[in-house]
């Protein structure tokens, strides 16, 4: 399954992002059979959402959408708070922004940066659900320890964790504790290394200051020469498939073991169609064999 990742539309650290465009993209993404939309209150300061809910309009209904918690922003610095009453009235503030009744799925965005207690933070989830603000929680980016501490805490259902060609992490642990009883959904974000595997950089690419890719590591020097061999042997793949290196890298990600979704942003409806390709290939394992064998030539990272 492949679903839509909002970061993206929020606008900001992506250079420059038109809300326009983003609407078209959400747009293209419902035709094309996507039914689901990964947001948060950080992508943006909000903005996300309400570019998201325009674009939707009366098919907000229709769709799935996960959202965050937890989050406090302070200028440009944010950071992990998850008392209970930050969790409680960050999840109202998301409820008043997409103007619905109940969120699909909340999900922690972060562990938290001020120290509370994981009982805490799972007992207000806990509470939200009864109330009925929310129908399902999960978590994001925690460590393999503190996931199984939260399973045995709560009715949790998912985690979102990074996962890629060139980020393996998740097959260090986390997919052991998530395959127990019973298993837990995983959405893999960022499949695509915020771009990174799409192909289009062919050098060493230069971000305005506005886009975070300006400081991101793999983007530069070596990590990026090894990310770009690893593309070339991944386009002559594609191009035997006759799809992009995107379709390919996302797939790759919702095929594998333990995998749910995957999670692919876009800020144009073609980028949509790129992505959504992926969909088609999944019940084609040969593919992902060869593609397997590519990263296993290039590791990981």
């Amino acid at each position: 399954m492949i679903g839509f990742g909002c970061w993206t539309i929020g606008g900001q650290w992506w250079g420059t992002v038109r809300d326009e465009e983003s609407v078209a993209a959400v747009r293209e993404a419902v035709t094309r059979g996507v039914n689901w939309f990964d947001t948060a209150p950080l992508y943006g300061n909000g903005h996300a959402d309400e570019v998201l809910v325009r674009a939707l309009g009366s098919k907000l209904a229709d769709v799935t959408i996960a959202t965050k918690v937890g989050v406090r922003i302070d200028g440009e610095h944010a950071e992990s708070d998850l008392t209970p009453a930050h969790v409680i009235a960050d999840t109202e503030a998301s409820l008043t922004r997409l103007g619905v009744e109940r969120i699909d799925l909340l999900q922690v965005h972060w562990p938290c940066d001020r120290g509370t207690p994981l009982e805490d933070t799972l007992g207000a989830l806990v509470q939200l659900q009864e109330a009925g603000k929310i129908k399902h929680f999960g978590l994001c980016n925690y460590a393999p320890e503190a996931l199984r501490r939260a399973r045995e805490l709560s009715p949790m259902v998912s985690l979102q964790t990074p996962y890629s060609l060139l980020r393996r992490e998740f097959e260090q642990g986390l997919r052991q504790v998530v395959g127990g009883e019973p298993p837990l959904g995983v959405l893999a974000y960022e499949p695509l290394c915020r771009g990174l595997l799409t192909g289009k950089f062919k050098a060493p690419p230069s971000f305005p200051e506005t886009d975070l890719r300006a400081r991101d590591e793999r983007f530069q020097g070596a990590r990026f020469r090894h990310a770009r061999a690893l593309v070339d042997d991944l386009e002559r793949v594609a191009a035997k498939v006759g799809v992009t290196p995107a379709a390919l890298a996302i797939g790759w990600v919702a095929s594998r073991p333990g995998v749910t979704a995957a999670i692919a942003g876009a800020r144009s409806p073609e980028q949509v169609r790129q992505n959504v390709r992926a969909a088609a290939l999944m019940g084609r394992p040969q593919i992902w064999r060869v593609v397997s064998g590519v990263a296993a030539i290039h590791g990981g990272s």
